[in-house]
C-alpha cells in the first residue's frame, strides 16, 4: 500500500468516525445543554478527548486543504457546546 492510499484510508476512517460516533455524540450535548442541562463528567472526557484527537489531524488538514471547511464546522460546534456549557454552569 502506498503513503497516498494509506493516508485515504486513515482519512476515511476518521470521517467515518465523525459521522457514526462524534457527531451524533456532540449533537446530542448540544441538545441537553440548550435544555439547560449540564455537562457530565463523561462529557467532559469525550470532549477532552476530540479536542486532542482534533489538534493531531492538523498536519494532515494541511495535507489536504478540502477538509478544512468540514473541519471549520466541527470546531464551531465544540465552540457553541463548550461556551453552552460554561453558560449554563454560571447559572447555577
Amino acid at each position: 500500500m502506498t503513503d497516498t492510499s494509506k493516508e485515504q484510508g486513515v482519512i476515511q476512517a476518521r470521517l467515518d468516525r465523525l459521522q457514526k460516533l462524534i457527531l451524533p455524540r456532540a449533537l446530542g450535548m448540544k441538545e441537553r445543554l440548550d435544555a439547560g442541562e449540564k455537562l457530565s463528567s463523561i462529557d467532559m472526557e469525550f470532549l477532552k478527548e476530540v479536542i486532542d484527537a482534533a489538534n493531531n489531524v492538523q498536519p494532515m488538514l494541511d495535507r489536504h486543504p478540502e477538509y478544512k471547511p468540514l473541519a471549520a464546522r466541527v470546531i464551531h460546534l465544540y465552540n457553541e457546546i463548550t461556551a453552552q456549557a460554561l453558560e449554563n454552569e454560571g447559572k447555577s
